[in-house]
């Protein structure tokens, strides 16, 4: 750890530990959980579950990470003391898709209390009541932006749950596109510092997907009980680029980049049933999703020379499916609470790629490209052992042992499958040494995921790069050791700190591919150390009245060997810093609420062997709002992002060969504008 970031700890360590109240939280049990009730969150007015989850003080929500089947949980939300394990968003998704009149109350617990593998640190179990009648929720969410953007009008969700007989169901549409745009300069240089090229470009992408569910829970037999979820997105998504380019030689130019996903579609199905079966409880889980994924991606380059357009069209039909099937029988002896799970993941990309050039009488004529197309797939089993148990009424720990086995191909190439086994595995523990506080420590074995899409070759026309295929990838494995320490500072609120240091081994990074070609591949080591701090301070004490302030903050140093020239440097767009700064502030005794909040991000490097680039935006993104919870029984915010102008930055080294040998053949810069974003919201039930 170097020593800035040290020092960086050891502050964030000294403000952890004020000597302001240490009083526990009338709802603190016996148990050391948190309990927060409905009215807990009465002055935020939420419309759903997510909703008050939002507003837990310090606490920091984290999705699941797309890992490798199902296998340890990563998503540190339950509902009703269970993981929701699937691959289709998880417990957030469901909540967000929950009326907020479901909840009873929000528990926050140490994870080494829960036996379930995976987790650390602090938990939130959200407890849902039975539904007794039907209750519908809606949000529309339009978005307009001031520059270059389509507007965003038909933007929300809404959601129907009601109970017959023995079932729970709920119906739901959502819509999750999105608008994206930026333009401007962009200067291009020699390796002397001389102008040789001005561009004018415009960037403009959206994306429509919406996700229609449904979701059913079976009260079977006994104590006998199943969910199933069947969903299924269909999506459209297009991008422009368009540039205008300007050159000291006087080959004056404009490049058009189109790409375009349409028909695409999204089918995934989640099933489980548990019973009780001797001496504990049998939980069976199914999983199957299915992504058609057409991509057509043209790119022309006309002349004012008036000599012929040049022009590239890469078309790319992908099929991926993957398939789980798991089963987690949980038991108890006296204190002793164990777990065993076992689970088969098939996983399967099918891809055909064609490649074509045009010819000067404007017709595109496909191209040999057989990197571009094939199958691969991946058939895993895994098995895992949990030991939980409560050591003192302070004191718990967790044990997770086991492996995985898999046997990953290109079924159509002339390489033989390889096959692999990996230990998997972690130990935490969790301590309460007094009421305010609360630690955990886990030291974890984990075995990281790869996108097949880097087994094949994949163009990327507007960065003018080529990927090429790897059949050699392997996923990346690592040890993890994370201290988290949480301390409530009574009637100001509570903080965290979470400290960490990964070592990690077969790196996914950019390295030599052939004799002039780089594409996605292992590097043999890495590391990342760094912490994050996030804390919520209630400022009633000192008289704002209403108002919270939320603040996060990530700095992270990470280190892999470069592979052209063996020096030490961070890993390709990792992050290094993250600020976030928001306060809220609900005035008493009305229906208004105002707030602002600002974020700064900072990352590293890409690493290419021909080039260098950094892309970023900022450096300070600020959001303002200002919301009344009733309207006519509405909820309606109006939200305004970017009036601090940040704007869209890139800075690209480009060598005339590989970069440790090679001269520097041109530098770009980018300076775009975004401009500001205006989003309105408004949230009903029914």
């Amino acid at each position: 750890m170097s020593r800035a970031l040290f020092r960086s700890a050891l502050l964030a360590g000294a403000i952890l530990t004020p000597t302001l109240a240490r009083a526990v939280p009338p709802s603190a049990t016996d148990t050391g959980a948190i309990v927060y009730t409905p009215a807990d969150f009465a002055r935020f007015a939420p419309r759903t579950a997510l909703d008050m989850l939002n507003q837990l003080p310090g606490f920091t929500i984290r999705s699941e990470d797309g890992g490798r089947g199902l296998g340890q949980a990563t998503e540190n939300v339950l509902i009703n003391g269970q993981r929701v394990a699937n691959k289709s968003g998880g417990a957030i998704d469901e909540l967000q898709r929950t009326n907020a009149a479901s909840v009873e109350r929000i528990e926050l617990v140490d994870a080494a209390r829960l036996g379930i593998a995976g987790l650390s640190g602090q938990v939130a179990n959200v407890v849902l009541k039975a539904e007794k009648k039907g209750q519908g929720q809606f949000e529309w969410k339009p978005q307009i932006r001031a520059h270059y953007a389509y507007p965003r009008i038909i933007n929300g969700s809404a959601s129907w749950s009601d109970k017959a007989g023995p079932f729970d169901y709920k119906l739901s549409v959502q819509t999750q596109g999105g608008r994206g745009a930026f333009g401007g300069p962009i200067t291009i240089t020699d390796g002397a510092g001389n102008v040789i090229e001005r561009r004018s470009e415009r960037f403009r992408a959206l994306s429509e997907l919406p996700r229609f569910a449904a979701t059913t829970k079976i009260d079977g037999w006994g104590s006998s009980e199943g969910n199933v979820t069947l969903a299924y997105t269909p999506y459209w998504t297009h991008s422009d680029i368009t540039d205008r380019r300007v050159r000291a030689d006087g080959d004056n130019r404009t490049r058009f980049t189109k790409q375009r996903q349409s028909n695409g579609s999204v089918f995934d199905a989640n099933a489980d049933y548990s019973f009780a079966l001797g001496p504990g409880r049998l939980k069976v889980i199914g999983v199957h999703k299915f992504d058609h994924e057409p991509t057509d991606t043209v790119q022309t380059t006309r002349f004012d020379s008036g000599r012929p357009d040049e022009g590239v069209r890469f078309f790319r039909l992908a099929r991926i499916s993957e398939t789980i099937g798991r089963a987690e029988y949980d038991w108890k002896i006296g204190r002793n609470s164990f777990q065993l799970s076992l689970e088969r993941a098939d996983n399967r990309l099918d891809q055909r790629g064609r490649l074509s050039l045009l010819d000067p009488a404007g017709n595109f004529v496909e191209q040999e490209f057989p990197g571009g197309s094939g199958i691969v797939q991946e058939r895993r089993y895994e098995s895992l052992l949990t030991f939980s148990r409560a050591l003192s009424p302070k004191l718990d720990v967790q044990l997770v042992g086991g492996g995985e086995i898999s046997k990953l191909k290109r079924v159509d190439g002339n390489l033989p499958a390889r096959k692999f086994f990996r230990p998997k595995g972690s130990l935490t523990l969790g301590w309460r040494p007094s009421a305010p506080w609360d630690v955990s420590l886990k030291f974890n074995r984990k075995v990281g995921q790869i996108s097949f899409y880097d087994f094949l070759s994949q163009p990327r026309l507007a960065e003018d790069r080529q990927n090429s295929g790897n059949p050699d990838l392997v996923p990346p494995q690592s040890w993890e050791a994370e201290l988290e320490v949480g301390r409530k500072l009574g009637p100001w609120g509570q903080t965290r700190l979470r400290a960490f240091r990964h070592w990690i081994t077969d790196i996914i990074d950019i390295i030599p591919i052939g004799e002039d070609g780089d594409g996605v591949g292992n590097l043999p080591r890495a590391s990342e150390t760094g912490f994050e701090w996030t804390s919520t301070f209630t400022l009633d004490p000192m008289g704002f009245k209403g108002a919270k302030l939320d603040t996060g903050l990530f700095v992270q140093r990470t280190r892999v060997r470069d592979p052209l020239t063996g020096d030490l440097r961070p890993i390709s767009g990792s992050q290094k810093l993250g600020i976030n700064v928001g306060l809220r502030h609900d005035i008493p005794g009305s229906k208004w609420a105002w707030g602002v909040s600002a974020n700064h991000n900072v990352s590293a490097r890409d690493y290419y062997l021909n080039e260098i680039g950094h892309g970023w935006e900022g450096p300070w993104f600020d959001e303002w709002f200002v919301e009344n919870k009733d309207v006519a029984g509405l909820k309606v915010r109006a939200t305004v992002v970017n009036l601090s102008n940040a704007r869209h930055r890139n800075d690209r080294l480009v060598y005339a060969g590989r970069r440790n040998v090679s001269p520097l053949l041109f530098r770009q810069q980018n300076n775009q504008l975004i401009g500001p974003i205006f989003m309105l919201s408004v949230q009903g039930s029914f």
